[in-house]
């Protein structure tokens, strides 16, 4: 790991060259038992790595017919590792020929690359203590290209990594520290340092407001639940932007034991995660207010503790929500979308978004339906679904639409209440949790429901990412924000 990567004004005086080679494109060479590069051995497969006796490096970007941004991703992600064990100080890249270029562009080729370097330089440092094993990091990597379209590349993409590893670091932050009232401490940290502005509804004023779920969620914790509202308004927008008032919204449970309906067979351990959705959206607007993008955007975040006591909710409660629907509690395991429901309705009513778009770790059910490989996507708009689509697309943040229909909303109607926050019945799992979300945005607003429940952390080592938090929903966010910003 290096303890940081940065981009020089040029090339790198005395560094090596990193040269990127196709599996079908390598040079002829003769030199009996030597590749056609030259290179014994290597065949250019994606993220291969050969270093040449000089110390140049050669790096394998795979089928030139299937080079994507993703695979770039992974490429730089797999390079990276093997200058960290290099432990050189600086590098000159030359990834990707003419015709790569004008096929993928070069800066956003680079861009693609500096983001696999980054996120997989990340690793969870920061509470290491005398019996550590962890090498110290190497000191600072400089990366270095004679052209300045790959260099401006190479640097926004160290900046998108960046916004991800801080939610990384949020998410990856313990609940015995991060709780909600950490949070509100942490808000006014980064509303600081980027200019954001931020407003806090605390639990009196939710109560106040009569915000049901977020304050029954979080009353059984000693933090007390909040909200948490980041705005990003620039002075001057685009003129595609004129009108548009952007919402993002994250689930923000800084720790969930289930509640009365309790966690158990050890299902209780990673719940710290269960907060990946607010850190998605506390990258994003770190990003949106750093990049100062044209756009008006709200960061809104319902943070709670689901915590077991005697004052805690229970199933067979009755609630009443802020837009005044009353919630029968068949399950205080379904928390999410109690919380989430309030900062909904605030984001519709009170800030008057245009475009409100929501994540969370929701259920285990869209685990179950499209396992570890993306998230499931909600919408009741074609443009906003195109958008989230195409933004999935470009940032390697992958979604699946689900359906969501009328008769999924009626599942959630109840006898003694408006609706029930969770059906017994296990049909449609994934889809619930959206359907009662529906309850809570007007219906002609465009809206979308991103469940990301599988993919806010990973349980083992992968190219990008080391064991734990991926940032998940972050470069997403930031793809959507700037599309709609043109």
């Amino acid at each position: 790991m290096f303890k940081s990567i940065r981009v020089g004004s040029g090339p790198i005086k005395g560094a090596p060259l990193i040269s990127g080679f196709f599996t079908d494109s390598l040079p002829s060479s003769s030199g009996k038992g030597k590749s056609k590069s030259g290179t014994p051995g290597f065949k250019g497969e994606l993220g291969e790595t050969f270093v040449h006796p000089n110390g140049d490096v050669a790096l394998g970007l795979g089928a030139r017919n299937e080079l994507k941004l993703e695979s770039l991703r992974t490429a730089g992600a797999r390079l990276i590792k093997r200058l960290d064990r290099l432990a050189v100080t600086g590098a000159n890249l030359a990834i990707m020929d003419d015709k790569a270029s004008k096929s993928i562009g070069a800066e956003e080729g680079a861009i693609a690359l500096a983001e696999g370097m980054a996120l997989a330089n990340w690793r969870v440092d920061f509470f290491t203590g005398k019996a550590t094993n962890v090498k110290p990091a190497h000191p600072p990597l400089t990366l270095g290209s004679s052209e300045s379209r790959v260099r401006e590349g190479l640097n926004a993409g160290l900046a998108r990594a960046e916004s991800v590893n801080y939610a990384r670091r949020i998410a990856a932050t313990p609940p015995n520290i991060c709780n909600p009232q950490w949070m509100i401490g942490e808000a006014k940290r980064l509303a600081k340092s980027t200019g954001l502005k931020l407003k806090v509804i605390d639990f009196a004023q939710a109560k106040k407001l009569g915000m049901g779920g977020l304050v029954n969620v979080g009353l059984g914790s000693v933090s007390k639940p909040c909200l948490l509202i980041l705005e990003h308004k620039p002075a001057r927008v685009s003129p595609k932007a004129r009108g548009t008032t952007l919402a993002l919204v994250g689930k923000t449970i800084t720790y969930d034991t289930g509640g009365y309906s309790l966690k158990i067979s050890n299902g209780m351990k990673g719940m710290k995660y269960d907060k990946c959705g607010g850190m998605a959206v506390l990258g994003a607007m770190h990003h949106i207010a750093t990049s100062k993008l044209p756009l008006h955007v709200y960061g809104i975040l319902p943070c709670a503790e689901n915590m077991v006591s005697d004052i805690s909710y229970r199933p067979d409660d009755i609630i009443t929500m802020y837009n005044g629907i009353s919630v029968e509690v068949t399950n205080t395991d379904a928390e999410g979308r109690l919380v989430l429901a309030d900062a909904l309705t605030y984001a519709d009513k009170d800030l008057e978004a245009t475009h409100i778009v929501e994540l969370s770790t929701l259920t285990g059910g869209i685990v179950t339906a499209l396992g570890h490989f993306c998230a499931g996507v909600f919408c009741n708009h074609d443009k906003l679904l195109g958008r989230v689509e195409d933004a999935a697309d470009s940032s390697g943040d992958k979604v699946w639409q689900m359906p969501l229909w009328k008769e999924h909303r009626e599942f959630m109607r109840t006898t003694h209440a408006d609706i029930l926050n969770s059906n017994p019945s296990r049909n449609a799992h994934p889809i619930q949790g959206a359907a009662f979300l529906d309850f809570f945005v007007d219906e002609k607003k465009p809206w979308a429901h991103l469940d990301i429940a599988a993919m806010g952390n990973v349980e083992k080592d992968t190219d990008c990412f080391v064991t734990g938090p991926t940032g998940y929903g972050v470069r997403l966010l930031i793809d959507l924000a700037e599309g709609m910003a043109g």
